[in-house]
């Protein structure tokens, strides 16, 4: 444990003297919120939806037409201006009439799909703020070890120098040098697989808070978080913005269910016409006309199946969002549990007897009393177990994480 202690202590002043970014897990988030991509496709979708709804509530625009008529090439066009020649202009102006309530049925369909938008962009922020926080702690974690890897090679070089010295004077065998090489040889390819390890986890973290061209500066300096006993309380699950938005588009599945229903009102265009005639005397004459559909090869009965299709796929849809979310919140409820229990044994006792257990190897090694294969087992056991511990730590610090993402649905503004 206190070479833990150590880093902790150390690590932020190392990363500061080598023009690091230090981060706590607040400041990342922050971070996040300005830089992250996928927030900003999630609010993109939120302002197309916006104007899918404006879209939805214009009213048809009205049709104006200029007809000009009676030209005959044997008669001749007439002598004078234009409005002295003999032919007949006709200007008429036609809008559409809508029937069956279909702005409406329009409109109230917009208005759930923009509502289901922001509930996907309020989900998209939980799912990422998720990745962050995984990512986060996956770059606490390699620092970790990495601060384990280079202190174990640390300790390996020495105790081969030290080996080649006592097989020069005769006290150990030649074999036991080559087993100390051996395990240093070990120690240092841990160490620079532990350093690839943090450079993947550093590339994660900057990704999410658009930090790429720095993403080897990142160093995560937050403790790992305290191990709670507190009982898990998850909110009423249908809170959940996912289901949330599958609420809503399946409303916006009824309205366009109703809305393909709604064709089957033959819709009017009316039309005024002036219409100024000069093949005799100089005429004015004023006109207008009505013109709908005939429905006789067809009622949308094609168009009226399809919506019926999609609304059972949206109930479908909905009910499987619904079991999902259930399952989800059980397995981030299961995964805190188990992390706590590792967590708790762990830190119980485990850690603090291997760690003892080492000390007494070395001391033991050193004197003489113990043999050179006892001691590179205890050192083995000292690292997998540091290495458990770390990773425990880790495991809890995401599943409770996860349980708060999953129950507690944290909207972001």
């Amino acid at each position: 444990m206190r070479s833990i202690f150590l880093y902790l202590l150390l690590f932020p002043l190392l990363a500061n003297a080598q023009g690091s970014i230090a981060l706590t897990l607040s400041e990342a988030e922050v971070l996040w919120q300005q830089h992250s991509r996928e927030l900003r496709l999630g609010q993109a979708a939120v302002v197309g939806a916006a104007a899918d709804v404006k879209a939805a509530g214009q009213r048809p625009n009205p049709d104006v037409s200029l007809n000009t008529l009676s030209i005959s090439p044997w008669s001749g066009y007439g002598a004078g201006g234009w409005k002295d020649k003999k032919m007949d202009t006709q200007l008429r102006l036609d809008q559409l009439v809508e029937r069956g309530g279909k702005r409406d049925l329009r409109i109230k369909g917009a208005e759930a799909r923009l509502e289901a938008a922001g509930f996907d962009a309020d989900d998209i922020a939980r799912q990422q703020l998720g990745a962050l926080r995984n990512a986060y702690y996956n770059v606490r974690l390699a620092q970790e070890k990495l601060t384990l890897a280079r202190e174990t090679a640390a300790l390996y070089a020495k105790s081969a120098e030290a080996g080649r010295l006592r097989q020069k004077a005769g006290d150990i065998a030649p074999v036991d040098l080559s087993r100390l090489q051996i395990d240093q040889a070990r120690a240092d390819s841990d160490a620079r697989q532990a350093q690839a390890e943090l450079e993947h986890a550093q590339g994660e973290l900057a990704y999410l808070l658009g930090l790429e061209s720095e993403a080897g500066k990142l160093v995560a300096t937050d403790n790992w978080p305290a191990l709670e006993e507190q009982a898990l309380a998850a909110a009423p699950i249908d809170q959940r913005p996912d289901l949330e938005a599958a609420r809503r588009r399946l409303t916006a599945a009824e309205a366009d269910r109703d809305l393909a229903r709604a064709r089957k009102k033959r819709d009017v265009t009316v039309g005024v016409q002036l219409e100024h005639n000069l093949q005799n005397a100089p005429t004015n004459s004023y006109g207008f006309g009505v013109s709908m559909p005939l429905f006789i090869w067809h009622e949308y009965e094609g168009e009226i199946a399809r919506a019926e299709a999609d609304l059972d796929v949206a109930r479908l849809q909905f009910e499987q969002q619904q079991a999902q979310a259930v399952g989800q919140v059980a397995h981030a409820r299961n995964a805190l549990l188990a992390a706590r229990e590792r967590y708790r044994r762990l830190e119980g006792g485990l850690l603090a007897d291997a760690e003892r257990v080492a000390k007494a190897a070395e001391f033991a090694y050193a004197k003489g009393a113990m043999g050179l294969m006892d001691l590179l087992d205890s050192r083995r056991t000292l690292r997998q177990i540091q290495i458990e511990a770390a990773s425990a730590r880790a495991d809890y610090a995401k599943a409770l994480s996860d349980w708060q993402i999953q129950a507690e649905f944290r909207k972001l503004k």
